[in-house]
């Protein structure tokens, strides 16, 4: 859940969860569906299901147990080098450093290392091998994510108070500021259109439509925008517009609808009233909230 989320919005979803499905074994026996519901408003939900698929394999293969060795444990579904390090680190006392951001930027001004450098991986590799003379691996690999999120941090680091200042080439050039990697914001235009079954309330909704990232969850249909003109010759009617942010991609979206008792192939009719029974993402929620005033 701490994948791309942050701690205080985590809290209430993971006590909700941990509560109806308390351990491994639980979890690799429910309903993916219930996950998800449980998961609901989280994002990124392939994160779940992985979780729901990486359970099942630890209890049916490792007597509900982390692997020991990294090979096996970077093969687990959504585990990649930074949670295998962290659990081979946490779990099994290995010498390994999950370099986060907190980790990035206490080298980065330790040793005066460009976060964004492709060699950067390299060369705190190089400095984690002499640092591991110890036989707490772990406390060393959590003292480094803490510290770099309570000192070292990325606004006003406290700089006064810290232990590694003599060690710190930042410190010295009295150089805090890391350059910052520049993300490109994508601006796309949609149209979404809903087929609605008037006197049942009904709204046709389907999977793998033309957004990736939400290509298994029930979707009305969605399509890169044309000329509203078209779509009004083909009987569609406009009803609103409305902005919505996922990711890096910035979506200026326009919601149309047409009643009809026909319905697309592979799409299905899902009651409106309903569907708060069952997953759906956050997404199409919004949709859904505008589309029910059109029945009021």
């Amino acid at each position: 859940m701490l994948q791309q989320t942050q701690v205080k919005t985590v809290i209430p979803y993971f006590l909700k969860f941990v509560t109806k499905i308390p351990n491994l074994k639980a979890l690799s026996k429910c309903n993916e569906k219930k996950v998800l519901k449980l998961w609901e408003g989280l994002g990124y939900y392939r994160r779940a299901k992985n979780l729901h698929k990486t359970a099942t394999i630890l209890v049916k293969n490792y007597n509900s147990k982390i692997p020991k060795k990294f090979e096996k444990i970077i093969k687990l579904p959504g585990v990649g080098e930074y949670t295998a390090s962290a659990l081979s680190a946490l779990v099994h006392n290995k010498a390994c450093i999950p370099i986060d951001g907190n980790v990035k930027r206490v080298f980065s001004r330790l040793f005066i290392i460009e976060e964004y450098n492709t060699n950067f991986h390299k060369e705190v590799k190089k400095i984690t091998n002499k640092l591991f003379n110890t036989n707490r691996n772990a406390d060393l690999a959590e003292a480094l994510m803490e510290f770099g999120a309570i000192v070292c941090r990325p606004r006003n680091p406290l700089c006064k108070i810290c232990n590694l200042k003599k060690y710190c080439k930042s410190f010295k050039k009295e150089n805090y500021i890391l350059p910052k990697k520049k993300f490109s914001i994508k601006e796309k235009k949609f149209n979404i259109c809903c087929y609605l079954n008037k006197y049942k309330k009904e709204i046709a909704l389907a999977k793998n439509q033309n957004l990736s990232f939400l290509n298994n969850f029930k979707m009305p249909e969605i399509q890169v925008a044309v000329a509203c003109n078209n779509l009004r010759k083909e009987g569609w009617h406009y009803l609103c517009n409305y902005k919505n942010n996922i990711s890096n991609i910035k979506m200026n979206i326009n919601l149309f609808y047409k009643f009809t008792k026909k319905k697309p192939k592979k799409f299905y009719w899902h009651s409106v009233n309903k569907l708060g029974n069952e997953f759906i993402p956050t997404f199409t929620k919004k949709i859904i909230t505008k589309i029910e005033k059109l029945y009021l």
